[in-house]
């Protein structure tokens, strides 16, 4: 393939290498509904008209006066049709997540001056609808499902005139790679949210140098299922990547439904976060659990195994002979719940256990861990599937094109052509973001055997005891999550004489445990309380205390008794913890724990 220097060129590309007869495909009614490579660039073009029609444009292409768009809806078709027909008009599209609260939505539509938003769903248009009063810029908005009170997104495609799509062409042609392409909104997990803006070349060089790095293989007949939310930039440039090399894009009813969905459509790749593969191990470690006799001595033997895996060292003859003996007997079967088909496995966002990269990659389901932040388009580095392209508990190999260079203190920052033009109208925080070119990502890391590059911590969630000595709280999270009765994980101790943690448990083992133990159970809120849950849990921190240095060492923790959620505040839509919210929630819990 030639290379790209706008987004939508990969569409046209794959249009001149391989025309497809399922290049997006959704559920409808039960069954699967494919668009083709044509009929994707028909409707595209189509909705470029439409929108001129509306008089939006890219005015003189600075970003400051390009016309604005939202999409708050969940993954479909629909959602890139939209972002394609924006980018050939100068069009400027604004993703928010269908989670954002009411008050970030006002904020981002009234500081991008948002003309017109388009929802899925009833509960999306009545959210967006209550707020109209409260956006004076906001136009109108248009929905992607039949709604009785809502204008229906087709309504653009069929009122366009033939002379709208005569410009579009025009317009194509005059868009340039350094132009702005979108605005996307961090998650804010804390204060309101920045907009970062990344233009053609940003995207478009990120695509092309990941795909070189990894590398990506053209796959006509590779399918790919997609339910992280597009409204990240991760899952955005994967769907990029997916035009690029061919492969076909089919999206998961909702996450309830990603079991099913991975059977019917038996992806070769996905993309995930950390969080959704801890969810996917205790399934299958539930399952396990559940076997009687020789089937259980069997399965965990084989998890037993998985977890020595080593793909830079060989185990040995012996060790080799028994894991293939465990993937035909157990691991099998692990495969064909995810399809089959999987060749890559490729998770984000946040810090992934070692423990589930080692068991994944040893049971055949090779999961390959990426970093990068929306700033840099995103992709920094990412674990390859080339020989030695891959090291467990690192974020991989820097990819071409960009260079890396770590701070005296640590901090990771990155020089090249996906570095963001900046937040919007706030040059003040761009300044403090890039420096000489170099974009900050208050990311703290090192590189292993001088190539893996390694996150270490977030520079703003280290913290100080009361004694002077500074504490990584992820690196602790991550080795207390391993543990199958530890369900999520915060550690506090900023200015405090020592470590501890707020734990939720996991509660269907934690519940399977009391009943083993003959403990009556009657609810979650009475389990966290009773003494021997709590000297089990004290039984498993004192066991991980021993891997801890003395400052990192847990010595008291509370126990929660429900789960944190993007619903309930405390998770990001990308399933990463809310510190600051978490704190405020639990201050009595954590003031208790410290009296």
């Amino acid at each position: 393939m030639n290379e790209q220097s706008r987004v939508f060129d990969f569409l046209y590309e794959q249009h001149r290498h391989f025309t497809k007869k399922e290049l997006l495909s959704e559920k409808v009614d039960g069954q699967w509904k494919s668009y083709s490579t044509e009929e994707v660039i028909d409707l595209v073009n189509r909705l470029s008209a439409g929108l001129l029609q509306l008089g939006l444009s890219g005015n003189d292409m600075t970003v400051e006066n390009q016309d604005k768009i939202a999409v708050i809806s969940r993954n479909r078709p629909e959602w890139i049709l939209l972002d394609l027909a924006c980018q050939q008009i100068g069009v400027l599209l604004v993703p928010i997540y269908p989670t954002t609260n009411s008050n970030e939505i006002e904020f981002i539509f009234n500081d991008a001056a948002v003309k017109y938003v388009f929802t899925s769903g009833q509960e999306l248009f009545d959210k967006v609808n209550g707020l109209k009063n409260k956006i004076s810029c906001l136009i109108s908005i248009y929905s992607f499902d039949e709604l009785p009170s809502a204008k229906n997104w087709k309504f653009l495609i069929e009122q366009h005139s033939p002379e709208n799509i005569a410009t579009v062409e025009k317009i194509k042609d005059s868009i340039l790679p350094d132009q702005c392409v979108t605005i996307i909104y961090t998650s804010g997990t804390t204060g309101f949210p920045k907009g970062v803006m990344l233009s053609h070349k940003n995207l478009v060089m990120n695509v092309l140098n990941a795909v070189k790095t990894f590398p990506f293989p053209t796959m006509p007949e590779g399918k790919a299922l997609s339910f992280l939310p597009l409204n990240h930039i991760f899952e955005r440039v994967a769907t990029y990547i997916y035009m690029y090399t061919g492969i076909s894009i089919y999206y998961a009813e909702s996450l309830d439904t990603i079991g099913d969905n991975l059977k019917e459509v038996k992806p070769v790749l996905f993309t995930t976060v950390p969080r959704l593969l801890e969810k996917v191990f205790e399934k299958i470690m539930l399952k396990g659990s559940e076997l009687t006799g020789i089937k259980r001595k069997l399965f965990f033997w084989a998890v037993g195994l998985a977890e020595r895996y080593d793909n830079l060292q060989s185990g040995g003859l012996l060790y080799n002979l028994q894991l293939t003996v465990a993937n035909k007997l157990i691991f099998n079967k692990w495969r064909e719940a995810l399809g089959g088909n999987v060749r890559y496995l490729i998770t984000g966002g946040a810090a992934c256990q070692v423990k589930l990269l080692r068991i994944f990659t040893a049971a055949g389901i090779p999961v390959y861990e990426g970093y990068g932040p929306t700033e840099n388009s995103p992709v920094i580095s990412v674990n390859c599937c080339k020989k030695g392209g891959t090291k467990f508990g690192t974020v991989g190999l820097v990819i071409e094109g960009q260079e890396v260079k770590l701070e005296a203190d640590g901090e990771i920052c990155v020089k090249g052509p996906s570095v963001m033009m900046g937040y919007y109208k706030r040059p003040d925080l761009t300044a403090e973001v890039i420096i000489n070119g170099w974009l900050h990502t208050g990311d703290i890391g090192v590189f292993e055997d001088n190539k893996y590059l390694k996150i270490t911590d977030r520079k703003k969630e280290l913290f100080k005891t009361s004694g002077g000595k500074y504490v990584a709280p992820t690196a602790i999270e991550n080795r207390l999550k391993e543990s199958p009765l530890i369900e999520q994980v915060m550690i506090v101790g900023a200015d405090q004489k020592f470590v501890a943690a707020l734990i939720v448990p996991s509660f269907v083992n934690l519940k399977e445990w009391m009943m083993q133990n003959n403990i009556p159970f009657t609810n979650f809120n009475d389990a966290v309380l009773n003494p021997a849950v709590f000297q089990l849990y004290t039984d498993v921190i004192n066991n991980f205390n021993l891997g801890f240095n003395h400052v990192e060492q847990v010595r008291k923790f509370s126990l929660l008794p429900n789960e944190w959620t993007v619903d309930t505040g405390e998770m990001t839509p990308k399933l990463s913890l809310k510190r600051k919210i978490i704190m405020e929630k639990y201050q009595q819990s954590i003031k208790e724990i410290y009296q």
